[in-house]
């Protein structure tokens, strides 16, 4: 309540949210590399790709919301 009635609620709040997507956009970079999801595999076969992306990104959420958010 006290970083609402110093208005330093809304900056603290943006701050976390752009800590959390450059976090999240780095992790995802660094998986896809690490794991091998390449533009060259889209091309090949998609439907893999698109399942190891949306695996890569939900492990990408879990960790951000656990360490930035949760904690």
């Amino acid at each position: 309540m006290l970083m609402v009635t110093k208005c330093t609620l809304w900056p603290y709040l943006a701050d976390i949210d752009r800590q959390a997507n450059e976090v999240y956009d780095l992790l995802i970079e660094q998986m896809k590399e690490a794991e091998g999801v390449t533009e060259e595999l889209k091309e090949q076969d998609q439907l893999e790709w698109v399942q190891r992306m949306g695996n890569i990104q939900q492990r990408a959420r879990e960790n951000v919301c656990s360490e930035l958010i949760y904690s």
